[in-house]
């Protein structure tokens, strides 16, 4: 997910961008790769982050939804002649593709790649005019079907929530107006009634739809939803001493992944409604001395890494936790499924 805005702005408003994998040395340093282990990908994008694990001596399980990062990598499938697997799939899903064994390690760069952004074909970034689409998978509900669906009420709280857009409203009940007459179809028809509703001042850093487009992107996407059943997912998947490894964009994914690894530490546990305090063996304990940014040399280089958040931990023999959903306060938005029917 490209945003607190440092990362996203330069996506959504920048040029074309070479795909850079952020953080890569502390990414190796955190999985530890070496001959002999499997290390899952759960983000295969461009195969940055693959083709450095392989580099390393380990072999590489890798998922990406999108079928273009699917089609391309497969030259490198053929170069490494059985070191990698490469799925198309969801990484929510990555538990399916683990070796009977578990895993050595999981990796996930979070958000959107900048080869996505720079085809406008896709409709991700309203800088390249495109169909109104957003989908990573290419199938399902676009981006489209949501602002010409979705009650004014839902919209802002999609915009609100997920892009933390604070015109959420007004920009709500004016695609509301508009779309009575006329759906929205392209990228630059959206961002134009945006930039209406709310003009580009003088001061602002971005253009008034960079966080429209962010929320849109990330509930067509359901990016926080697949991110915490990812994290269950991988709990399951890695062996004892497993390492998982999660760069991360926005403050949103990163409280996702923050309060995962605290309710899997085994630290005492209670709440407001529940002030018992229950102890728990940790099934995670941290790598490192905790989060981890990228250098000032690393984003003047790759623009991409200025907001990354690198976390990681190692897998203890505890059983897994439950799969909870609750524990991420994710919020109450507009159903998807609904929204395609």
């Amino acid at each position: 997910m490209a945003a607190n805005l440092g990362d996203g702005i330069s996506e959504a408003d920048g040029g074309p961008m070479r795909h850079i994998p952020v953080m890569l040395g502390e990414v190796l340093s955190a999985l530890a790769p070496a001959p002999g282990k499997t290390i899952l990908d759960g983000t295969f994008g461009a195969g940055g982050y693959s083709r450095a694990i392989l580099g390393a001596g380990a072999n590489v399980v890798a998922l990406d939804r999108d079928p273009n990062a699917i089609a391309a990598g497969q030259a490198m499938v053929a170069e490494f002649d059985g070191r990698l697997a490469l799925h198309a799939t969801r990484f929510s899903r990555l538990a399916d593709h683990a070796p009977d064994g578990g895993l050595d390690g999981v990796v996930l760069d979070i958000g959107v790649s900048s080869m996505q952004i720079d085809e406008a074909e896709r409709g991700f970034s309203f800088q390249r005019n495109g169909p109104l689409d957003m989908r990573m998978s290419s199938s399902g509900v676009s981006a489209a079907d949501v602002v010409n669906r979705a009650k004014p009420g839902d919209l802002a709280r999609i915009f609100g929530f997920l892009g933390e857009e604070r015109q959420a409203g007004r920009i709500s009940r004016a695609i509301e107006k508009r779309r009575a007459s006329e759906p929205f179809v392209t990228t630059r028809d959206l961002a134009n009634l945006i930039e209406t509703v709310n003009p580009r001042k003088a001061k602002d850093k971005i253009h008034p739809a960079t966080r429209v487009f962010q929320a849109l992107r990330v509930f067509v996407n359901d990016e926080l939803g697949e991110l915490a059943r990812a994290l269950f997912a991988a709990e399951r998947a890695l062996k004892p001493g497993g390492r998982l490894v999660i760069v991360s964009f926005h403050s949103l994914e990163d409280r996702i992944v923050k309060r995962f690894l605290a309710d899997r530490s085994g630290r005492a546990t209670g709440s407001r409604h529940m002030p018992m305090v229950e102890e728990k063996a940790a099934v995670f304990e941290p790598v490192g001395k905790g989060m981890q940014s990228a250098t000032e040399a690393e984003a003047e280089i790759n623009p991409r890494a200025r907001s990354a958040k690198l976390r990681a931990a190692f897998r203890t023999a505890a059983p897994p936790g439950a799969a909870d959903l609750s524990i991420f306060d994710l919020p109450d938005l507009a159903s998807l499924d609904k929204l395609g029917a």
